[in-house]
């Protein structure tokens, strides 16, 4: 294959875009070839037959059931390399569920990935971090997310070494040359993010709170996205999101708002008041780059 060929070890030398297009689509299609398995825990039957065709199609194989009964049985008999687990099932709660999974399974190389409805409080979200890879609230855009991240935990089980290298080719061919402004009055924050994103071949743009953001951006009215930080003197990124929202001519740009922490009812505000999607710091690197590559691929 690929990795034993060397080829994924040759993208760090300098190449032309077409050969590196090309390997990028060679390891798709070398990803592709073999099946992976995934459990879908939903209750939401149009919710789970859904993404069960979704997954079926791209040739991954999903079983999905409704309750964690049903999970934990079919976890004993089958292997799987992505369980994805709702919250709101019919004879369990989501968390005694993982739990029930952690401990009886905590020898098996699965990724675990919390699909939800419901907001999560900061106590939750930080417990739930111990024990999955990802924490993906259901709302607009989310079903892609789902997929970008269950595909890349798919590449990671079991070859976290090819999965890291993948992962920045494909950074690579999402990112480059795309234009992204950061509107934020913490340097610290400023200097962290444009760090990250110039380091993938993103141009970035500064800007110190809400006014010079909205200024920023009309001067870039191509800009590919925005990171709206929320709390920031003189205006914040709820009235700069509002005055952008209002503005025929930078409204299409999607807006991910970071706030310093997460707080119940903090995502259905930043949605209400504008905002494409919404992370809460500290800013976990991977979420945030998983989080752009969706809202790029939908411009």
């Amino acid at each position: 294959n690929l990795i034993e060929l060397g080829a994924v070890g040759f993208i760090a030398k300098p190449v032309s875009l077409n050969n590196l297009n090309k390997l990028f689509k060679d390891i798709e299609e070398m990803v592709d070839k073999e099946t992976k398995n995934v459990l879908l825990v939903e209750d939401d039957k149009v919710l789970q037959n859904g993404l069960t065709e979704l997954f079926n199609s791209i040739n991954i194989k999903t079983d999905a059931v409704s309750k964690g009964s049903e999970a934990l049985k079919l976890l004993k008999k089958k292997q799987f390399e992505v369980v994805i687990l709702d919250f709101g099932l019919e004879d369990t709660t989501g968390l005694k569920l993982l739990y029930s999974i952690k401990k009886e399974f905590s020898k098996i190389p699965f990724a675990i990935i919390v699909y939800t409805g419901r907001e999560l409080s900061e106590d939750e979200e930080r417990e739930l971090s111990k024990y999955t890879e990802s924490i993906i609230i259901k709302g607009s855009r989310s079903v892609e997310r789902l997929l970008a991240e269950t595909k890349l935990f798919l590449h990671k089980v079991g070859n976290k070494k090819s999965d890291i290298e993948v992962r920045d080719v494909m950074d690579d061919n999402i990112f480059k040359d795309k234009k992204i402004l950061i509107v934020d009055d913490d340097m610290r924050n400023i200097f962290a993010l444009s760090n990250l994103l110039e380091s993938r071949g993103i141009k970035v743009i500064i800007g110190k709170n809400g006014k010079v953001g909205i200024e920023k951006l009309k001067e870039n009215p191509d800009a590919d996205l925005v990171l709206m930080d929320i709390m920031m003197p003189e205006m914040d990124g709820y009235q700069a999101m509002r005055i952008i929202k209002k503005d025929n001519t930078i409204n299409k740009i999607p807006i991910i708002a970071l706030t310093a922490k997460a707080m119940k009812g903090d995502r259905e505000k930043c949605i209400k008041e504008g905002a494409s999607d919404y992370l809460a710091k500290p800013i976990d690197n991977q979420k945030l780059l998983s989080m752009i590559r969706v809202w790029l691929k939908s411009i």
